[in-house]
């Protein structure tokens, strides 16, 4: 059974998870590469170092394990970190998180506005973990597209620039196989700006909006091509971020870069929106590891639950970091977060 809402991959031996769950864990502790001996006297596996070699050189060849050419040691890859979280984790209990998030946003919380609230638990999460914590308020109320301009930068190479009703401007550049014909992109910002403009941002309608049976097969093509520069819109949110110092002073040498490009990445607003498409759509936690995310953030992972009433999520509970995070920490804190955060919002809003 699956803690996260990831792909699961193939099962392991007892022996051999006993192993990677020490892998992951003393690395997920120390940032070291894992030998033989470390796993053979840090206590409850019984087998000979040699034995423990043996099942190292098999997750490493069936890719749960890799080798750091400077060290005897291994380190989990992306995919056994991700068998650590969806298959071993659920038969441990989570971690306790030390604070009591329910009674930080209770009554007296009630009575502060909500965006300071937000604020404090992105503080809170961020603290108990060392991680980066991200919440996303909830939605602002109908910010609409107000203008579309379709520019042929290159031959090949076309940005779409969206201007919102509240003066919000996102750009997105595509690139084409063959020249873009000039007059195609003219034709789709008059087009576009004719469907959709003074349509709310996200509004499902937008992509039904630009469906016309009588339109050419250039065209239609074009206008496919171009379509994510408006359906990856959200509603515009607040996003409140805390522990950017934390995560970069925790970091190890070798994630410095990672995390220096995530800080980066995230000075997009709605980049990050887009990534918690899916924590806000679903009821279960939400965790990408690595590669499974944009490239701009394959290098960490992401924890992420929605909040809400029963009706629906109203934003994110998010937390943020590198591949080495201690995930059933994060886990427990987002899953607490989300509830207690729940219960606030039940309250604030009826």
């Amino acid at each position: 059974m699956s803690t996260t809402d990831g792909d699961t991959t193939a099962p392991l031996t007892p022996r051999q998870e006993d192993i990677l769950r020490a892998v992951v864990r003393s690395h997920i502790e120390s940032g070291q590469p894992v030998g033989s001996k470390h796993i053979a006297n840090s206590g409850g596996l019984d087998w000979a170092s040699s034995t423990i070699r043996n099942e190292l050189h098999r997750l490493e060849e069936i890719g749960y394990l890799d080798h750091p050419h400077t060290s005897a040691g291994r380190v989990p890859t992306e995919v056994g970190y991700r068998y650590y979280v969806d298959e071993l984790l659920p038969r441990e209990p989570l971690p306790s998180t030390g604070t009591d998030l329910q009674r930080m946003l209770g009554t007296d919380a009630a009575r502060v506005e909500v965006d300071q609230t937000l604020r404090r638990l992105a503080d809170a999460i961020s603290e108990v973990t060392d991680l980066l914590g991200v919440v996303t308020g909830p939605p602002v109320a109908s910010a609409t597209v107000r203008h579309v301009e379709v520019l042929l930068l290159q031959l090949q190479i076309v940005t779409v620039v969206i201007i919102t009703s509240t003066g919000d401007v996102t750009k997105r550049l595509f690139a084409f196989d063959r020249p873009v014909d000039p007059g195609v992109a003219d034709w789709a910002a008059a087009f576009l700006n004719e469907r959709v403009q003074g349509l709310a941002v996200g509004a499902r309608s937008l992509a039904s909006r630009l469906a016309d049976p009588s339109l050419g097969p250039t065209e239609r093509a074009f206008l496919e091509a171009i379509m994510p520069a408006l359906t990856d819109m959200h509603e515009d949110r607040a996003v409140y971020m805390s522990g950017q110092a934390r995560v970069l002073t925790d970091a190890r040498r070798g994630e410095i870069t990672e995390i220096d490009g995530l800080m980066r990445a995230l000075e997009e607003r709605y980049a990050l929106l887009a990534v918690l498409r899916d924590a806000l759509d679903g009821s279960r936690t939400y965790l990408r590891i690595g590669s499974e995310l944009p490239t701009d953030l394959s290098g960490v992972s992401i924890v992420a639950a929605g909040y809400g009433p029963l009706r629906g999520n109203l934003g994110a509970v998010s937390l943020i970091g590198p591949v080495r995070m201690d995930y059933a920490l994060a886990i427990a804190t987002v899953r607490e977060a989300s509830r207690a955060l729940s219960a606030y919002v039940e309250d604030v809003y009826g």
